[in-house]
């Protein structure tokens, strides 16, 4: 069953939390709306209201091109722990993006001795971060929060080959989602019941971590980020479905690369033996 939320503003945007970019509460943005074409396209989006200035003044803003000659491998990093549980979740389309958002204790991630609580995933498509200059077909963002308020964001790659075990578990309720057309603002929401999170917590020899921002306005920055270098399987179905619900100027989400600015992109690889 789908509800549907109706706001006042132009475009609902997830303050620090939704697009990478979001936030534990999905909350109404009073500022412009924004898109990723055109005049309300990501060249644009820091002339379209002063409380996105930082996406065009920022310089720790995301998505990086990841080079993997640039990159220091890390002394100090240690291997990812996720500690995700099975939790009551809503399947939502903000109209620039599909995700899902969770309701209650869904477990968390440690980044360097903090704890991040999970408040939230959403899908790009085209990917926002990109390695060695390669785009890949999806990007899945995965929120955390930590007490603090502040945010850390993995960032898992997606190309083409088979089916996405957690998408193949939700495609009835993503087809569902699909269905509905919408007029002016709004948000549709389909319950998913209780999901098990045990898809989103496989073994990670590889990432890569540095401090960014929200993909999407605001673009706040000092967000961290981890890119898992272990790229993941979906399919084109999959990736279809992913748009299919999305706005006609949102359909490729993806925003651009922008300049490292003197940053440090930290690898961590474990070379033990598989």
């Amino acid at each position: 069953m789908i509800s549907r939320v109706v706001y006042t503003s132009t475009l609902v945007v997830t303050l620090l939390i939704l697009g990478a970019s979001s936030s534990p509460i999905i909350t109404e943005n009073k500022g412009a709306g924004f898109g990723y074409m055109g005049n309300h396209g990501p060249r644009e989006w820091g002339k379209l209201s002063p409380e996105y200035s930082e996406c065009a003044k920022g310089k720790l803003q995301s998505p990086l091109n990841i080079l993997k000659n640039q990159v220091v491998r890390s002394k100090v990093f240690k291997p990812l722990i996720r500690n995700y549980v099975p939790v009551n979740a809503t399947l939502l389309n903000n109209q620039f993006n599909v995700g899902i958002k969770y309701e209650g204790d869904a477990g968390s991630m440690e980044v360097n001795g903090k704890n991040y609580s999970l408040k939230q995933m959403h899908w790009h498509s085209p990917s926002e971060h990109r390695l060695n200059g390669v785009r890949y077909p999806v990007e899945l963002h995965l929120v955390h929060q930590a007490e603090d308020h502040s945010l850390s964001v993995i960032a898992i790659l997606f190309n083409y080959s088979t089916p996405d075990p957690l998408l193949l578990k939700i495609k009835e309720k993503m087809k569902e989602l699909s269905k509905e057309v919408f007029a002016g603002d709004e948000e549709a929401h389909v319950p998913l019941g209780t999901l098990d999170l045990k898809l989103l917590k496989k073994n990670t020899r590889k990432y890569y971590r540095y401090v960014g921002s929200l993909t999407t306005p605001p673009c706040y920055e000092n967000v961290t980020w981890t890119v898992l270098g272990k790229v993941r399987s979906i399919s084109h179905e999959q990736v279809a479905a992913i748009k299919a619900p999305l706005k006609s100027d949102c359909k490729n989400n993806a925003r651009p690369c922008q300049p490292l600015n003197g940053r440090t992109v930290e690898l961590y690889e474990d070379l033990g033996p598989h």
